[in-house]
């Protein structure tokens, strides 16, 4: 009898975690799965998005791509995610930009109630890595402090030092905007079509300037081709420990990060976005995406949706009432 009841005992439990097995499965969307990446193909957007992509196709044993639709600093494919059925298909590598750009198309300007749960469903922050202050060797700067002196210099004789961004919007453009805030000064802005393009410039000395990735520049760093100056982080970033903040440099209120995360269609169902979220902070854990990122210059972050989503609202409010007191210019709206 007693043997019979550990049988039935074994068997009554082995079901019950098939079931939660089957259950947790039927989590996941049926079908393919496709990452909106709003930036064109090898910048640091899209290669997360692929690290993500393809790690998670492992897990679910399904198809998961990641697709480039560059535009209007990120708003057309918050757009396209927008318009995307809400069924867990549709996800979208979302940053600083992108959101700025949503935020923009809720009434034709700048939204300073935006609420991103009443837009999208955030589903995990991935990283937030800092930006690299960079200079191009011809600037006759080689720390914050010559760099402020410089760009006053240069305002007074009519030559205001230029500085690059991936675009209109962007964390390397709202970045800026911070910086000249802070140091009092003025910087002007060439917004280009992304940080390829950006680098291009700054290598060839058409702007002076550039709040760079950290992985961008490490090369050009190491040969002398640009000069690296300080991090935007609270502390120091791990890929360039020897350089100090900009907050050390004598602005002590200066902190600027570039985040990445990912979010899908307002009305995604709750059980799918908890389970992609729990997956991708599963992944974030793993010692080899941990390394990829690091080599990137991002600490994995993950987060609840919860608590991505507080920190969006946060970080576009911050922005917002940046761009509003300083009228710095018109973040552009999504295509409609």
């Amino acid at each position: 009898m007693l043997d019979r009841r550990r049988v039935c005992s074994a068997l009554l439990g082995a079901a019950a975690v098939a079931a939660a097995s089957r259950g947790r499965a039927d989590d996941l969307p049926a079908g393919p799965v496709r990452i909106v990446v709003p930036a064109v193909a090898s910048g640091g957007t899209d290669i997360l998005a692929r690290l993500i992509a393809t790690r998670l196709a492992g897990l679910w044993r399904r198809s998961v791509s990641a697709e480039n639709v560059p535009g209007a600093s990120g708003g057309i494919a918050a757009r396209a995610v927008l318009r995307a059925p809400a069924d867990g298909r549709t996800l979208l590598m979302g940053s600083t930009g992108t959101l700025m750009a949503a935020a923009s198309g809720v009434d034709g300007g700048l939204a300073s109630e935006f609420r991103v749960t009443d837009h999208f469903a955030p589903i995990a922050l991935v990283a937030a890595p800092p930006y690299v202050l960079t200079l191009h060797p011809a600037v006759e700067a080689t720390t914050v402090e010559s760099l402020i002196r410089l760009a006053r210099d240069r305002l007074a004789a009519g030559r205001p030092l230029r500085y690059g961004s991936s675009g209109s919007g962007a964390a390397s453009h709202l970045t800026g905007v911070l910086f000249q805030q802070q140091a009092a000064v003025v910087l002007e802005h060439v917004p280009l079509l992304g940080t390829g393009a950006a680098m291009q410039e700054l290598l060839a000395g058409r702007i002076d300037l550039l709040f760079a990735p950290p992985p961008t520049i490490h090369e050009t760093v190491e040969d002398g081709r640009l000069i690296a100056v300080a991090t935007t982080g609270k502390t120091r970033s791990p890929s360039f420990p020897a350089l100090p903040t900009i907050a050390e440099s004598g602005l002590p209120d200066f902190e600027s990060v570039g985040w990445f995360g990912l979010l899908a269609p307002r009305g995604t169902p709750d059980a799918a976005v908890t389970r992609i979220a729990d997956d991708v902070g599963t992944l974030l854990q793993r010692p080899d995406l941990r390394d990829r990122l690091a080599a990137l210059g991002a600490t994995p972050q993950p987060t609840s949706p919860a608590a991505f989503a507080r920190y969006i609202d946060a970080d576009i409010a911050k922005w917002t009432t940046l761009l509003i007191s300083t009228d710095a210019l018109r973040i552009d709206a999504l295509p409609r």
